[in-house]
C-alpha cells in the first residue's frame, strides 16, 4: 500500500495574493458594469421625460388643429362637454391659482414657523418626535384629505358662513395648505440647519436673543432654501388632484371668490378621464391641452425655484 502524498497547504501569503487577485477582478468588473447601469438609468429617465413631452405635444397640436389657440387663452368660458362648446382655459387656470393661493396663505407661515421652531427652539428629543410626525403627515393619501375637507372643514366654514355651498374653493385650499405644510417645514428646516453654527454663536456673543438670531440671522442665511421650498410647495398645490376633485366642486367659474365652487386643471382631467367622453373627439383632446398647460405651469415653477435657489444661495 503506497503512502498518501502530502499536499502542503498554501501559505498565508499565497492566500492573500489569491484573494487580492479575485478582489481586483471583481473591482474591475464593478468599475466596468456600474457606470453602464447608472448611465442607462439616467438615460431612461431622460427618455421617459421626452416621451411624456412628445405625447402631450403631439395630441395638443392635434387639439389646436380644431380649436383656435387665441380662443383657448382668451375665452372666459369652458364648456367642452356641453353645447355650445367653449374652450377657454382661463376658468381652470383661475381655479388652480385660487386654490394654490389659499394653500400658500395657510402653509407658508405655519410651515416656516414650524421650521424655525424645529431648527432653533426644539430640543433634540422633541425634534426627533415632531419631524417624523410631519413626515407621516406628508404620506397621508390625498383622497383622505379630500374627504377630510368635505366632511370636517366644510361644515365648520358653513357654520360661520351659512350661505356657502357644500363645494367651495376655501375648504379645498385650506386642506391643500395643510397637505403641503410638511414639505415647507422639512425643506426649510434642512436649509436652516445647514447654516454654520459659528454665525449663530457670533450673534449670541453680540447679545442677540434667540428670536433675533432666528429672524435676522438664520432665516436670511437660509433664504434660498426657504424660497425654493415655497415655490416647490406651490407647484405641488397647483398639481393637486383628489382634494380639489372632491371638495372644490366641478364648476369651471372664472372667479377669485373663495366661497364659490371652482374647477382646477387636474380636476377637469379626472372628470374627462372617467371614460364617458368619446375617443378622438375634440372634448377628448382637451385632456392633453389641459395637461400641457399644467405641465408648462409646473415646469416654469421648477425653473423659478432653481433660479431663486442659485440667486440667493449663500456660500460659507
Amino acid at each position: 500500500m503506497e503512502p498518501k502524498k502530502f499536499t502542503p497547504y498554501p501559505s498565508v501569503r499565497e492566500e492573500i495574493k489569491q484573494k487580492k487577485g479575485l478582489s481586483m477582478k471583481v473591482s474591475k468588473f464593478n468599475e466596468f458594469l456600474i457606470p453602464k447601469l447608472l448611465f442607462i438609468c439616467a438615460t431612461l429617465s431622460i427618455l421617459v421625460t421626452f416621451g411624456i413631452i412628445y405625447t402631450l405635444l403631439k395630441e395638443t397640436i392635434h387639439f389646436f388643429g380644431q380649436v383656435s389657440f387665441i380662443e383657448f387663452i382668451t375665452n372666459p368660458n369652458w364648456t367642452p362637454l356641453f353645447e355650445p362648446q367653449n374652450f377657454g382655459i382661463l376658468p381652470l387656470v383661475a381655479g388652480s391659482v385660487l386654490i394654490a393661493t389659499i394653500a400658500s396663505l395657510v402653509a407658508m407661515p405655519i410651515g416656516l414657523a414650524s421650521a424655525i421652531y424645529l431648527s432653533e427652539y426644539a430640543p433634540d428629543r422633541v425634534r426627533r418626535i415632531i419631524k417624523p410626525i410631519l413626515e407621516v403627515l406628508a404620506g397621508v393619501p390625498t383622497i383622505v384629505y379630500g374627504f377630510f375637507a368635505l366632511s370636517f372643514v366644510t361644515p365648520i366654514i358653513r357654520y360661520f358662513l351659512p350661505e356657502v355651498g357644500i363645494f367651495n374653493a376655501l375648504s379645498a385650499g385650506i386642506v391643500v395648505g395643510i397637505m403641503i405644510i410638511p414639505m415647507i417645514a422639512s425643506l426649510s428646516e434642512d436649509a436652516m440647519t445647514s447654516v454654520p453654527r459659528a454665525i449663530k454663536e457670533g450673534a449670541y456673543a453680540l447679545g442677540s436673543t434667540r428670536l433675533e438670531v432666528a429672524i435676522k440671522i438664520v432665516v436670511p442665511a437660509a433664504l434660498s432654501g426657504i424660497i425654493a421650498s415655497f415655490v416647490l410647495a406651490i407647484s405641488r398645490a397647483i398639481g393637486e388632484t383628489m382634494i380639489v376633485t372632491i371638495a372644490a366642486g366641478a364648476m369651471p367659474n372664472l372667479t377669485f371668490d373663495p366661497l364659490q365652487p371652482v374647477q382646477t386643471l387636474t380636476a377637469y382631467i379626472v372628470q374627462v378621464s372617467l371614460g364617458d367622453t368619446p375617443f378622438g373627439s375634440t372634448a377628448y383632446y382637451t385632456i392633453y391641452a389641459v395637461g400641457m398647460t399644467l405641465f408648462v405651469i409646473t415646469f416654469a415653477m421648477n425653473i423659478i425655484a432653481n433660479w431663486i435657489a442659485k440667486r440667493f444661495k449663500e456660500e460659507y
